[in-house]
């Protein structure tokens, strides 16, 4: 007979009463009064051997990914060892304990970086050079010298372009684990870009995956993406509205929390305007909007239209910096080519169609009265932050929604001033941001696509158009010529697992075998396995930030510098990015004309020639930014603090002085003078017509489609608190804190006979992801919820365990490039498939792979 277990028994038997604990705790302290004579005391710790702070060594360093900033961490250090890590108290500046003002405030890490240690020590850390044995994507490899890795790599580089040309290897680099002004992952600066231009073949990306929409309509409305406050502004707020922002888990800058607070303490109102009622709404008891899933530009363009009909707007603000918001503002050259303006967009003049509350409730699900009720707020609340967040443009014609929302910002003269808001993409303060070459050699490349398009081009080429592609112009004979992508360099990125279709991928990937062995590369430099090293031929381990000498940056908002050394030595054998490329690029033929400062030995010694790039790089600092400081009182100190002498507010020059913004008309345009102008649009980047005005246009995914008779539901993908994008997705600490589940409203759930806790599939063409189930009030109907960057783990019908949404996303970009993440129509249902939550747990960890001696 088999015995059941008894949880109720369990309980009762293990777990004391009240009279119990004390009896026993009574009886111990008895026995401890009688202990025999000579006895020792015991002193044992949970985690013997366990040194104590006063024999540990203390090191500021700081964070190293794009969470939304990038903070103080202390490494506490036993020999060459990181026992534990802490953030700032105060006192590194040369100031007291505790000292956290408005003017300086402290720069704490959030649970991310301070659980950095066990990213450090992974299980899945990448220690040595590895190569391929196995089919791809099987995760078979073994392991390599330095010397074998590099020399094959090389060798096929020149093979590839030989054959191929200059365009046959792609650029895949970002920020990922490798972000400082020395040691730098990015697409337009890095180290990378610059040694594949150097080669001679390059393929490089022109959009970036988080804020495209956005960047594009900064650069057309503004003439800059540095068009944001520091976040000491939102102190001095009356109104902020978080228009798809929940800076809880995403947000702009180090102290968003701390002036946000204090904001509140001061009055401040809030709005929230998302699908889902968010943790930033409960936290400041902001007035929940629930919204149709890529629909905002339509609610914007209701809100402008009931400002304009009670004469709310700023009219002698628009006179002054606008051009195109009504026919005042518009020049007739723009009417001689047919366009109209803003206001005449709104009012239906030219199309017959009012941009009205009732129109936009329509489209976008909120009631004609809230529309009507937070226009009013807006125009009549000064000052006032439309704080337009990048979520709602990661859509299909994203673009609009933030052009939309700057045509409102400025209708209502709230740019420029102190407690208003001109975001966008919202890089605030300036600062030197690079110590490596940066010369006429940066940036150079043959060809330039749209990130999320190479699978496309991959799978269908040579029959691709350069619209599909989204080539980028040049002015020589590669105008036009859509590369055959041969090669792939994924530095810092696991773009494999973060872009959209990843099935699409997956196919491309397994196509670059059908010409046969030799005639593809696939290289990943990361200091971790990823799901995308998984299917490289060769996997190169990356030192982390501890590891290699740099200073951080702050991250789009933050007026500092953190200096970080070498906490300790390179584990196994490790190398920075800037190693790797320059001993590269001496077996290349271009070895000094990349590292100039180097010798030949850069690659076994490092630490002299990183050493004088930074203090260059310091010498800029002092002379453009007036530090006082020396290079070795800022290594002492470990984090230099900006004192500012009023809040950073942009455009405030413009505003107050008279100066002109950096667009053709020297105003903000509202009509683009550049999109106006264009008559070809297939020989533009963006391959489509952009509308020279902000307008709505209907997404080929929403609750509005007609697809939803077979896919009823709207997946968004926001960011999770627990991971930045796939980072830390391995983390012991944040996976048992956080789980990759599906956020679900109550009334759909109860009507498709989901309860809370179920493990569902959700679906569509594209893929097909397993998950359990969150069922809540917190988001609205027709709508479902799952975070972004869990590591993909699939089964044997290619079904993702592990739930990851990129599944289900579609890779048809934006006109603009703005990647379409949150554009997604799905199905939804319970399933006896079972949840794998990660790598770390249930025994399919992948650390084996990097084990393997043969």
């Amino acid at each position: 007979m088999t015995t059941r277990f008894n949880p109720a028994a369990w309980t009762r038997l293990f777990t004391p009463t009240r009279r119990q604990f004390l009896q026993t705790a009574s009886a111990t302290a008895a026995t401890a009064l009688v202990m025999p004579a000579g006895a020792r005391k015991a002193n044992a710790f949970a985690y013997e051997p366990y040194p104590r702070d006063d024999d540990l060594e203390t090191v500021v360093t700081s964070c190293a990914h794009n969470c939304g900033s990038r903070h103080m961490l202390v490494a506490h250090k036993k020999g060459d060892v990181i026992v534990r890590l802490s953030t700032d108290n105060g006192t590194y500046q040369g100031d007291a304990y505790g000292t956290d003002t408005e003017e300086k405030p402290q720069l704490r890490a959030c649970l991310r970086g301070r659980s950095y240690r066990s990213r450090l020590y992974s299980p899945e850390r990448l220690l040595y050079p590895m190569k391929r044995v196995g089919k791809r994507g099987e995760g078979k490899f073994k392991r390599v010298s330095w010397d074998q890795a590099l020399t094959e790599i090389a060798e096929r580089m020149v093979y590839l372009r030989d054959k191929y040309g200059p365009q046959a290897l792609l650029d895949q680099s970002y920020a990922g684990a490798s972000y400082g002004v020395l040691h730098k992952s990015d697409q337009i600066e890095g180290l990378l870009g610059r040694f594949l231009g150097m080669f001679g073949c390059r393929t490089s990306s022109w959009s970036v995956p988080s804020y495209q929409g956005t960047t594009f309509s900064s650069r057309m409305t503004f003439g800059t993406i540095e068009d944001g406050n520091e976040d000491d502004a939102y102190a001095h707020s009356k109104l902020i509205i978080m228009w798809g922002w929940n800076p809880a888990y995403t947000f702009h800058g180090g102290n968003t929390f701390y002036y946000m607070r204090m904001a509140k303490q001061r009055g401040c109102k809030f709005v929230l305007i998302d699908p889902q009622y968010t943790d930033s709404a409960a936290a400041y008891d902001a007035w929940w909007i629930p919204i149709r899933p890529n629909t905002d530009a339509a609610m914007m363009a209701g809100m402008a239209y009931h400002i304009w009909d009670n004469g709310w707007h700023d009219q002698g603000f628009i006179d002054r910096f606008v051009q195109g918001m009504d026919p005042g503002t518009t020049p007739q050259w723009a009417y001689q080519r047919g366009h109209e303006s803003f206001k005449e967009y709104i009012l239906g003049t030219n199309d017959g169609v009012p941009k009205t509350p009732e129109w936009a409730a329509d489209i976008c699900g909120v009631k004609a009265e809230d529309i009507r009720k937070l226009a009013e707020m807006y125009a009549t609340t000064k000052p006032a932050a439309l704080k337009a967040s990048w979520a709602p443009g990661r859509n299909a014609y994203g673009e609009q929604y933030n052009r939309m929302a700057a045509a409102l910002q400025a209708m209502t003269g709230n740019i420029g001033i102190l407690g208003g808001c001109a975001e966008g993409v919202g890089k605030a303060w300036h600062s030197e941001a690079v110590a490596y070459p940066y010369d006429q050699y940066a940036n150079v490349w043959y060809a330039s696509i749209k990130s999320d398009r190479w699978a496309h081009i991959v799978l269908n080429y040579p029959n691709v158009t350069r619209q599909e592609a989204g080539l980028w112009p040049r002015s020589d004979q590669f105008d036009g010529v859509v590369p055959n992508i041969r090669g792939i360099f994924w530095q810092g990125s696991d773009w494999f697992n973060q872009l959209t279709n990843i099935n699409k991928e997956i196919a491309a990937i397994r196509k670059l075998d059908e010409q046969g062995e030799g005639e593809s590369l696939l290289v990943c430099s990361d200091s971790t396995i990823t799901p995308t090293g998984i299917w490289a031929d060769y996997l190169l381990p990356i030192a982390t930030h501890f590891e290699r000498h740099d200073v951080a940056l702050p991250w789009y908002k933050g007026h500092y510098y953190i200096h970080r050394p070498k906490v300790i030595e390179p584990l196994g054998e490790s190398k920075t990015d800037f190693q790797v490329y320059t001993e590269l690029a001496w077996r290349l033929g271009f070895g000094p004309a990349y590292n100039p400062k180097a010798a030949r030995d850069y690659f076994d010694n490092p630490d002299a020639t990183d050493e004088a790039y930074l203090v260059d790089w310091w010498h800029k600092v002092q002379d453009h930014q007036h530090v006082e400081w020396s290079w070795e009182e800022f290594k002492k100190r470990g984090v230099y603090k900006f004192i500012l002498s009023q809040p950073h507010v942009a455009f405030r020059a413009q505003i107050e002085q008279g100066l002109p913004f950096q667009t053709p008309s020297g105003k903000i345009e509202i009509l683009s003078s550049q999109l106006a102008q264009i008559d070809d649009w297939t020989r533009t980047q963006y391959g489509y017509e952009i509308p020279a005005i902000p307008k709505w246009i209907e997404p080929w995914e929403s609750l509005n489609h007609p697809l939803t008779e077979t896919y009823p539901f709207h997946l968004i993908s926001p960011h999770p608190r627990w991971r930045t994008h796939s980072i830390f997705n391995n983390i012991p600490w944040l996976r048992e804190t956080f789980s990759q589940e599906t956020t679900m409203n109550a009334a759909d759930a109860k009507r498709m006979g989901i309860k809370h806790g179920d493990i569902v599939e959700l679906w569509n063409d594209r893929g097909r992801v397993v998950t359990p189930v969150y069922v809540t009030e917190r988001c609205m109907p027709g709508v479902l919820v799952l975070h972004e960057g869990a590591w993909m783990d699939l089964d044997k019908d290619g079904v993702d365990r592990a739930g990851n949404p990129d599944f289900l996303t579609k890779d048809d970009p934006s006109p603009a490039g703005a990647f379409a993440y949150n554009t997604v129509l799905c199905d939804i249902r319970k399933t006896d498939l079972h949840h794998r939550p990660g790598w770390d747990q249930l025994a399919t960890a992948r650390s084996h792979v990097f084990r393997r001696d043969q």
